[in-house]
């Protein structure tokens, strides 16, 4: 076996984040991801000593499996689950968009434990450092979509404090950036009050709901979304899904035109969402932003720490429909992207 020497804790994340991009079950995820948070806070001598006596397990949260990978990295081995995932999940998850991939300093649209993400923020921000981020936007959900969890005044405002204990403890290396995905409501409006819109970083405003509403009333309800001052980012306009356990889910029908010339005029950026299983905007509506002269932002909509690297896909096809990098929010660095985000 190959020497080994990032030790258990970091081996269980490694497995857990490898997991997530091969989009493999979330129980089997977080009984790695669990298991590190179980020894974590034990000293190192404490996890060899069990280790070699084989009473890990004797642990709430450790089994078989988790024991396993913890011995072998307590004997400076690479875990053989480890080995075999990094054969088959590391590396780009697309061929193209290298070059883009490598400009972008953050990411826009991410997700925690708090709305209907399944990892805690300090998880999200400690694998974003990781990719080599600069930044990382939480945008979990705004309170309307319940199905998500999605945070009331009272607990968006907690986590607003949570967020700036983490970056006071990271001390300026790397930032979570307080933001949202705020619902658009039927008549165009945010489902937040302004009060707290206007504490946060970045606001990424989609539609969750009647997605098969009539064309002309789904572009007033976009149009009127896009022309708050508060609103930075559009998310995944069409709300479709082209693959995935969810199904797929028709695309909504609005005058893109008219949507994309309203982000345009009001320095809005078009999301580019990495998810596979959505690939929003289609190919033909991506070039339409970008003909119009639309900002846009790669953004990876994770839900997990694993997801943060899709945002590959989205570079991709950023870079197959020639779009510049510099209209491209998430190049920039930490305080262009918060000026303008402060457009409102």
């Amino acid at each position: 076996m190959s020497e080994y020497a990032g030790g258990p804790v970091a081996a269980l994340r490694r497995i857990a984040f490898l997991l997530e991009r091969a989009r493999e079950d979330t129980r089997r995820i977080q009984a790695f991801r669990s298991a590190a948070a179980v020894i974590l806070p034990l000293g190192d001598d404490e996890v060899a000593a069990r280790a070699e006596a084989g009473t890990l397990t004797d642990l709430a949260g450790i089994g078989p499996s988790t024991a396993a990978v913890i011995a072998d990295a307590c004997r400076g081995v690479v875990p053989e689950r480890l080995a075999k995932l990094e054969a088959e999940h590391a590396g780009p998850l697309a061929a193209g968009g290298r070059e883009l991939r490598a400009l972008l300093r953050g990411d826009c649209h991410s997700h925690s434990d708090w709305s209907d993400g399944g990892s805690p923020i300090e998880e999200m921000a400690m694998t974003a450092m990781e990719l080599g981020h600069e930044y990382l936007v939480l945008t979990d959900h705004s309170p309307r979509l319940k199905v998500a969890r999605g945070l009331s005044p009272e607990r968006l405002t907690r986590q607003l404090g949570v967020v700036e204990a983490i970056n006071e403890h990271l001390g300026g290396a790397f930032t979570m950036l307080k933001g949202i995905e705020v619902d658009i409501l039927d008549d165009g409006s945010l489902d937040q009050t302004d009060e707290l819109l206007a504490r946060l970083d970045v606001r990424v405003a989609s539609v969750h709901s009647k997605l098969a509403m009539d064309a002309d009333a789904m572009t007033r309800r976009m149009i009127g979304a896009v022309r708050n001052p508060r609103t930075n980012v559009l998310g995944h306009c069409t709300g479709r899904l082209v693959t995935g356990n969810r199904g797929t889910r028709n695309q909504s029908q609005f005058d893109a035109r008219a949507v994309f010339e309203a982000c345009r005029d009001n320095n809005t950026a078009v999301e580019i969402n990495s998810r596979p299983e959505r690939r929003d905007p289609p190919t033909q509506l991506l070039e339409l932003a970008r003909d119009l002269g639309c900002l846009f932002s790669i953004d990876s909509d994770a839900h997990a720490p694993g997801q943060l690297g899709m945002l590959d896909y989205g570079c991709e096809r950023a870079e197959e429909a020639g779009i510049d990098a510099d209209r491209i929010v998430n190049t920039w660095p930490r305080e262009r992207l918060l000026a303008w985000a402060d457009h409102g």
